[in-house]
């Protein structure tokens, strides 16, 4: 088995397992503790704000169930017309989340720095959404691979949070707010950074050698 290939595995099988987290906690459980002992109780008392959270965990999950799928190219070649109506699940899974998530970002737990950190978030996801659907719409298909290798670096960022947030409070027993804050970031600006190393490493591989 080729090392990219091990290396896809733990990939798609943390996006799944993520992608179902709110359809079968946050969906069955009313109570959510863990997410409203931080709240005001007018904010707990918000209609709005409690169906752009639904919004947001439902449409983002499913974002993360059916993303990872668009990258293998034999899927692509094989199943092209299902490669395009997943991706147009996941085109408007992100509209939804991303604007969703904007939302409640300005209401996020550890004051202007998650707010900015996590409404940024949101802001970039929605963008490089909509540039990979406009791109694929004009037939730019490599600046539309481009853009959702970006984007689903975005998507990813709800697995890279909870990944690190039980380590910085766990394991490194750091508060959960200065760590919340930190991982407001961190959980998105590292996996961009990965995305535009993916993107160069492809670009190097397509430009012709010269071997004059």
């Amino acid at each position: 088995m080729k090392l990219k290939t091990l290396a896809w595995i733990p990939f798609a099988l943390l996006a799944i397992a993520i992608g179902l987290y709110p359809l079968t906690y946050y969906l069955t459980d009313m109570s959510h503790a863990g997410i409203l002992q931080s709240k005001t109780d007018a904010l707990k008392s918000s209609v709005t704000w409690h169906i752009m959270f639904y919004l947001h965990i439902t449409f983002g999950g499913i974002a993360l169930l059916t993303g990872w799928s668009q990258f293998s190219r034999k899927l692509r070649n094989r199943y092209l017309k299902a490669h395009r109506l997943v991706g147009k699940i996941y085109v408007v899974s992100v509209l939804v989340s991303s604007s969703a998530g904007f939302y409640i970002a300005l209401f996020a737990t550890g004051g202007w720095v998650c707010v900015f950190g996590f409404g940024l978030l949101a802001l970039l996801w929605l963008f490089t959404d909509v540039k990979a659907y406009t791109s694929i719409r004009l037939m730019q298909i490599a600046e539309h691979e481009k853009w959702m290798i970006r984007n689903y670096a975005l998507t990813f960022a709800a697995v890279t949070l909870r990944i690190w947030l039980p380590l910085a409070t766990g394991l490194m027993h750091i508060d959960f707010i200065p760590s919340y804050q930190f991982i407001s970031w961190f959980c998105w600006v590292p996996n961009l950074l990965v995305a535009q190393l993916i993107i160069k490493q492809k670009n190097n591989a397509l430009q012709p050698i010269n071997v004059s």
